[in-house]
């Protein structure tokens, strides 16, 4: 045997690695606008050391000038520099902007979450305060304090800030109230976690992206109105400069000057614009993109690689008939090239059920989205076929998927309520897809999703139709799932793991549903599953994966009673319903590890680390042969060894309670 070998430490990030990486430096539009704020907050701070003008410097030779060498944005009907006036007041722009944001964002998202954490009484107090102060008009309030006390833009920002915060107070309560009504809040006040705590430390960060975008959006309305104030006359006073009054100058040259509106004009959409593209970069989630398909270009493209890698291949000799899916070396991998499923094969015979088996990480699911073109973002097939009625989906455009989806392979996912919109009842959406997938009549419709409900097990059918998902528990969803993955009349359906969220009696009845459909349909199934009690129920053949590779396949009863792979042994010495109550061990074997990345998969066999009958033939790579036992195969030298010697996966650790009577017996 060969000892474990404790996985490489993978590099740590550089701290330039790391902050390239940043979602705001990601975007190209968030890159540029931090660029360009950046440099005009140095460039004002520092306009005193290399600015070539003063601001109230007049040159009479260069009045309404365009650029010239001297004077490189012009001059205004003065004489006096633009580039000097511009960037000298850029600081105190951007600053009083930035007190808006703090005052408007900062007070609004407090009134916000004391409103969702103070209860019902508290919320009704704040929302009328908020609904009155947005009752009041805005401009007259602002005119007034100028009024008042004079041009004091500090002090205007700051009252304009006070009126914003109701509208953002607005925007704020609805998403408290939700994140106030987490388990994981609850979960907090159960450990004793004070109010304030939990608003700082659990709701506070789950409003992070509303608050960038809302201060990106109101940066942006106060450097407007800011400039607005200037133009019609309250702006700092003169010969102060600023955007707005040089603009409003510009207004009164138009004709005879029209460059002179350009520079100031231009500095302020740059401004306005930055800002809104880093609160767009800002505002995504780190990892939305992960949870959506990839985009119509990316879907191009894929489909583009996989064709090239489909024509390299070599030809088929032996196509599958109709309803049948053939799976030759099957290969998915991240776009930057790391592969995640590597060389699968498998085929699936018309009315029969295929398990794909295995921890979680082995790359079965990948392995099932890919039949239907569904893979995530950023991965794709990097190369194989997937052979289904005499065409290669795995080289596929997006017209043609769209033509299998739904009508030749349909999906049940693990989770139920992602194939349901809670929006829309349950008969709103059944009836849509078959009309849309059947190209039927609203009653026909509507007769056809009552007849899905009740061959899907659902007794009260009519009632169902008209319930929102919210309302029904999560086998009957579940079933809803089913009737609507069958809405098309699929003669292959791909399971993702549909009984892992359900009790014991419900993932029984799913299963005996599954069993009827294909037997009085004929249809076939691919069954994702890390569960060897579903697939010696409800499984012909079974394929078993580890980290991306099929290392056994055969008929189920045959791999079940003769395994030939370390792991399928080790899987089945560590299922308790592999062992009936006669010859049940007295602790049942563990695996030690986990499966490894795919950044970390070895050159040899990929199991050989966790494996108890590993050797040095093990470090080369392991092709699938010939099992011996009809059509199976296994991934292993020592196949024939194992089976010979009738070696099993043993436990390795002692037992708790063996621990126990040691130690007492050492005391004693």
């Amino acid at each position: 045997m060969i000892p474990s070998i404790a996985p490489t430490a993978a590099p740590r990030k550089t701290v330039l690695a790391k902050f390239s990486g940043h979602r705001l430096l990601a975007s190209p539009g968030g890159l540029a606008g931090t660029v360009w704020l950046a440099a005009l907050v140095a460039a004002s701070l520092t306009a005193s050391w290399w600015l070539p003008y003063k601001t109230e410097d007049q040159d009479f030779t260069a009045v309404l000038a365009g650029p010239t060498a001297v004077h490189w944005l012009g001059a205004d009907e003065l004489g006096r520099d633009l580039l000097s006036r511009i960037f000298a007041s850029a600081a105190g722009t951007l600053g009083t902007s930035f007190i808006t944001v703090l005052v408007g964002v900062g007070l609004g998202t407090i009134l916000a979450m004391t409103a969702a954490a103070a209860g019902d009484r508290a919320e009704g107090v704040i929302s009328r305060v908020t609904e009155i102060m947005m009752s009041l008009p805005g401009t007259v309030i602002i005119l007034a304090v100028i009024g008042a006390v004079g041009t004091n833009i500090p002090l205007i920002m700051a009252i304009l800030g006070v009126l914003i915060s109701a509208g953002i107070y607005r925007v704020m309560l609805g998403q408290a109230k939700s994140l106030q009504s987490q388990l994981y809040v609850d979960a907090a006040k159960v450990d004793g976690v004070g109010t304030l705590g939990i608003s700082v430390r659990h709701v506070l960060p789950g409003l992070t992206n509303t608050i960038v975008v809302q201060s990106a959006l109101i940066f942006a309305v106060g450097m407007l109105i800011q400039a607005g104030l200037a133009f019609i006359g309250f702006g700092p006073p003169i010969p102060e400069p600023s955007w707005g009054g040089m603009i409003q100058s510009a207004s009164q040259h138009v004709y005879d000057a029209p460059w002179l509106m350009v520079p100031s004009g231009a500095v302020l959409a740059l401004t306005v614009l930055s800002a809104n593209a880093i609160g767009n970069a800002l505002g995504k989630s780190p990892n939305a993109a992960a949870s959506h398909l990839p985009s119509a270009a990316i879907r191009r493209k894929r489909a583009a690689d996989a064709a090239a890698a489909a024509a390299a291949a070599p030809p088929v000799d032996d196509a599958p008939g109709a309803g049948q899916l053939s799976v030759r070396g099957l290969s998915v991998a991240v776009d930057g090239g790391t592969p995640l499923v590597t060389d699968v094969s498998f085929d699936v015979e018309a009315g029969t059920v295929l398990g794909l088996v295995g921890e979680s990480g082995c790359g079965k699911t990948m392995t099932a989205l890919s039949l239907l073109g569904l893979l995530p973002s950023g991965v794709s097939v990097a190369g194989g076929q997937i052979l289904w009625n005499g065409r290669n989906l795995a080289a596929a455009t997006e017209k043609d998927l769209e033509a299998v989806r739904g009508r030749d392979i349909a999906l049940i996912s693990q989770e139920p309520m992602r194939a349901l919109d809670p929006m829309f009842t349950v008969g709103y959406q059944l009836t849509a897809a078959i009309r849309r997938l059947r190209s039927v009549g609203k009653a026909d419709a509507r007769g056809e999703a009552l007849s899905l409900l009740e061959k899907v097990g659902i007794v009260d059918a009519r009632r169902i139709l008209k319930a929102y998902p919210h309302q029904i528990s999560g086998g009957m969803a579940q079933r809803v799932a089913i009737a609507l993955a069958l809405s098309g009349k699929p003669r292959l359906l791909v399971a993702d793991e549909p009984t892992t969220a359900l009790d014991v009696t419900v993932q029984a009845e799913i299963l005996s549903l599954l069993r009827s459909l294909v037997k009085d349909t004929g249809m076939s199934v691919v069954m994702v599953t890390h569960d060897l009690g579903v697939v010696a129920d409800i499984c012909d053949n079974v394929a078993v994966m580890y980290a991306g590779q099929v290392v056994e396949s055969g008929r189920t009863a045959n791999i079940l009673d003769n395994p030939r792979h370390p792991y399928t042994l080790a899987l089945l010495a560590a299922d308790p319903h592999a062992n009936t109550a006669d010859d049940m061990p007295e602790r049942l074997a563990t695996i030690k590890g986990q499966v490894p990345q795919p950044k970390d998969w070895p050159t040899g066999c990929r199991f050989a680390a966790r494996c108890q009958f590993a050797g040095s033939a093990c470090t080369t790579p392991v092709p699938l042969l010939p099992s011996g036992s009809e059509n199976g195969e296994v991934r292993c030298v020592k196949a024939d060894e194992l089976a010979v010697e009738g070696l099993a996966w043993v436990a390795t650790e002692m037992p708790a309670h063996r621990v126990l009577e040691i130690a007492e017996k050492d005391m004693a």
